[in-house]
């Protein structure tokens, strides 16, 4: 088997790269030889990926955060679109969001997590597709692979990924806490949702995530039934009401008791079509991506059934 690796060498305030000698023992054990790259900037890892499946690797591991994960599976859908070569996707996960990782079951020591994907079996997972407006006003789309979303996460991310202490203090703390922050500036904007072919719904939300995982934020399990290879997305929607109660009521998130709550409505679908209603600039609620937010609606989000080959 021929391994690549895309490694994001600041994922986890640099833990990976501090260690790279006892990573690298432990890829040599579990692999033999392998082809590593290293990410400089965002955007690096699909790139990457792309290079490490046209060159032939059969499987492509990404060592990093959500994030990482995101754009090597990115790379990976992109290069089999364009050649029909399938490179199976494994994950060695650190960084600010494990959120993906941490919906599989993943371990967080690097030894258990290679000797995992060594002996592991690839299966199909579904993928998704996100078209949306970019920060320049022009039309982008790309895949993931756990939760895309719009509203206070968007902003969420923002804050997060440009927050000093990030890799310095627990995730789940940073992500709490610069949600809570979030959203107490945060104005509740006008969009509407149409689901598949049915009736579109309008809402005054605070968030609506469209998720193939079950977590994100750090921890917030979003939606608990969520699963990777059902050919649906679970489409949640948070509602705007007091906002005293609602930052009261994210803890409910963390443990997936939100079910019920008077303000979240769960639904399912294969296709997601979210618009701003009325004043475009007033309502363009801003994305998150696999924990980052490259634009704003309109964004419409499809299910690609069982086109990630996973190996973890």
């Amino acid at each position: 088997m021929k391994v690549g690796v895309v490694l994001n060498p600041i994922a986890g305030g640099g833990k990976l790269k501090r260690h790279w000698p006892e990573v690298a023992a432990s890829l040599k054990k579990h692999f033999g030889e392998f082809d590593l790259r290293e990410t400089q900037t965002s955007g690096d890892a699909e790139r990457l990926a792309i290079d490490l499946a046209v060159d032939g690797c059969n499987l492509v591991i990404a060592a990093g955060g959500d994030g990482t994960a995101s754009e090597v599976a990115d790379g990976l859908l992109q290069a089999e679109f364009e050649t029909g070569r399938t490179s199976e996707l494994g994950l060695l996960p650190c960084g600010t969001g494990i959120d993906f990782a941490r919906g599989l079951g993943l371990p967080d020591d690097i030894e258990e997590a290679l000797a995992r994907i060594a002996g592991a079996s690839a299966r199909k997972i579904d993928a998704g597709r996100i078209s949306y407006i970019d920060d320049h006003g022009a039309l982008a789309s790309r895949h993931f692979i756990n939760i895309a979303s719009l509203g206070l996460s968007g902003a969420t991310d923002r804050a997060v990924n440009a927050d000093k202490r990030k890799g310095q203090v627990s995730v789940k703390a940073l992500f709490f806490w610069r949600t809570v922050l979030e959203f107490l500036r945060y104005r509740f904007q006008e969009v509407r949702i149409t689901i598949d072919d049915g009736e579109p719904i309008e809402a005054r939300m605070a968030l609506v995530a469209v998720a193939n995982g079950k977590f994100f934020g750090g921890g917030m399990m979003i939606a608990p039934d969520a699963d990777l290879s059902d050919g649906q997305f679970d489409i949640v929607i948070v509602r705007a009401q007091n906002k005293l109660g609602l930052i009261r009521d994210i803890r409910l998130l963390y443990g997936g008791r939100h079910r019920n709550h008077p303000a979240i409505t769960i639904l399912r679908g294969c296709k997601v079509l979210v618009e701003p209603v009325g004043d475009v600039e007033k309502n363009g609620a801003l994305v998150d991506i696999d924990g980052e937010s490259p634009g704003r609606i309109p964004a419409t989000f499809e299910i690609l059934p069982g086109a990630l080959t996973l190996r973890c």
